[in-house]
Order: structure tokens, then sequence, then C-alpha cells
């Protein structure tokens, strides 16, 4: 598409699609949202993008192969799965990690449900750009 005003405004609607991806994937399971939710909205910036300006210049901005970004999403998601098996309990049962624990304060929680819904972001932002990539490719 040739629309100079498209191209413009893509840029920026872009950027706050990728910033409200992050922010729906760090809301997760305390109200409605999570990884899968994020990778849709992050792949729709990005999407949007290639439609806007070629799917070329699309690539160039990812600056990772969308398979490669997949792929590494599956091994997080795994990873996050398997590490329940350090303290005996049964596969992706989340572990808590609190940081800055203090006497009168529990610090900052994170969990292997953050990094399983970080893979889960990974692989549906990956495999959504390789499948619209591919597909755009071909028109």
């Amino acid at each position: 598409m040739k629309s100079l005003i498209l191209r413009v405004a893509t840029r920026y609607l872009s950027a706050l699609l990728l910033i409200f991806s992050v922010y729906m994937l760090l809301r997760g399971h305390n109200e409605p949202g999570g990884g899968f939710i994020g990778g849709l909205v992050g792949a729709t910036g990005f999407v949007l993008y290639a439609i806007a300006c070629g799917t070329t210049m699309a690539r160039e901005a990812l600056r990772v192969m969308p398979q490669s970004i997949a792929m590494a999403g599956l091994g997080i998601a795994l990873a996050a799965g398997l590490f329940s098996f350090f303290f005996d309990d049964a596969f992706f049962t989340g572990q808590w990690l609190f940081i800055g624990e203090t006497e009168d304060d529990k610090g900052y929680p994170i969990s292997t449900v953050l990094f399983f819904d970080i893979g889960v972001y990974l692989v549906v932002f990956g495999s959504i750009l390789t499948l619209v990539f591919a597909m755009e490719e071909e028109i």
C-alpha cells in the first residue's frame, strides 16, 4: 500500500499495540489477559506494519526470524514446567520466588507461571507472524 498517512500512523499504532500487548501479558492471571492475548495483540502491531509498509520492512523491523521467537517461547514454557521437578512437585506446578524479602514485607513475587505466560506470548507472537508473513509474501 502506498498511503503516506497509513504508513506514518502505523508506526505509532504498532508501538502502542506492542506496549499494550506487554501490559496484557503482565496483567495475566489476576484479571483477563495473559500470554495468548498479549501475543495476539503484539502480532497485530507487526501485521499492521506489514500491511502498511510491506513484509520486507516488517521483517527488518522485527530483526529476528519469527520462527526463532516461537521456538524460544516454546523452550521457555517447557523450562517453566520442568522447574517444578526440582521441588519434587508435579509437572507445571507453580513455584514462587520473592525478591527483596524483608521482615515486614514478603517482597516482589516472581513465579514460574509468569515465565510460562512469557513463553506462550512468544509462541503465539512468532507463529502468527510466521503465518502472516508467509501468506503476505505469496500475494
